[in-house]
Order: structure tokens, then C-alpha cells, then sequence
């Protein structure tokens, strides 16, 4: 099983109830899906239990700060391919929707794993598309992460 989160934007709250979570779950990876913002997060990430992967978002301005926060737990892209159980995975903010849809489309993901638009969403299909809302709450006033079953594809919403 794997924790799927995005768009934290510093709320340390938030981070560090996602991090209980999956914790508590015993989750075997956490997939961050863009925009931590600062590099005093990192700290809170240091608490988890499980791996974590993360990549930039578009309001991830400090790379180089969160770079060097982020060494030691994961290296820091604006796109990852994963593979998890057999499953191949990309990672993308999601910024720009045509990209999703292509990466969707092409047939070479099972999952594809996004944020940027702060709503909670998830498409089945040949290739899923997971977008586990946001962590920090600020627009939809939900702080929401995913718990996805790696073998089966099913999920669920878990609210912080």
C-alpha cells in the first residue's frame, strides 16, 4: 500500500497528520505529488516510516533549498517514473492538463499520480489517474490524502 499526497504548502498540520497516517497504516512508500513550498517541511517528512518520493510543484520557487532540506530522504524532479509491485507510475504536479492526459493516454502507466488543482479526484480506467486533493486545506477547506492498494487499485479517501 502506498500514501498519496499533494500540495501541502507548508501546513505543518497538515504534514504531519499525513505522516501519522501513513504511519499508522504502515504504508510501504509516500508519493508527495508537488508543492512543499518551503525546506523546513522536510523535517516533518523525516518522521515517516516509510520511503518517500516527491517532486516539484509550480510553487516550489526555493529549489535549491529544497534540494538540499530533501538529500537524505529523496531527490527532488518535476517528473518521476516509479515502479511499485509491478505497477509503473508517473509522477507529475499536474499543472498543465494536456500533459496528464497524454501520460494517461499513452498506455505506459498503470498510475498516474498528480496534484496542482487542490480537488480530490480519482479515475479508474486502463490507466488511473489519482489526485489525492490537498494537504493543507487552504481552498477546499478538506486536507485529504490517498491510500491506494498497489496489487487491486482500490483506494480510499482518508481525511486529516
Amino acid at each position: 500500500m502506498i500514501g498519496i499526497m499533494s500540495d501541502s504548502h507548508d501546513h505543518m498540520g497538515g504534514i504531519r497528520a499525513a505522516v501519522k497516517v501513513f504511519n499508522q497504516e504502515k504504508v510501504e512508500l509516500v508519493v508527495h505529488a508537488g508543492d512543499l513550498i518551503s525546506p523546513f517541511t522536510a523535517g516533518a517528512f523525516d518522521k515517516l516510516h516509510a520511503p518517500l518520493e516527491a517532486i516539484f510543484g509550480n510553487n516550489d520557487g526555493e529549489r535549491r533549498g529544497l534540494m538540499a532540506a530533501y538529500a537524505e530522504l529523496c531527490p527532488l524532479e518535476d517528473f518521476k517514473e516509479l515502479e511499485v509491485d509491478g505497477r509503473k507510475i508517473a509522477l507529475i504536479h499536474g499543472t498543465t492538463e494536456a500533459l496528464v492526459d497524454a501520460l494517461r493516454e499513452s498506455g505506459k502507466y498503470d498510475l498516474v499520480i498528480r496534484g496542482h488543482t487542490h480537488r480530490m479526484e480519482v479515475t479508474e480506467g486502463s490507466t488511473m489517474v489519482v489526485n489525492p486533493g490537498e494537504t493543507c486545506g487552504y481552498l477546499s477547506g478538506e486536507k485529504t490524502v490517498v491510500l491506494l492498494d498497489t496489487q487491486d487499485l482500490s483506494w480510499e479517501k482518508v481525511q486529516l
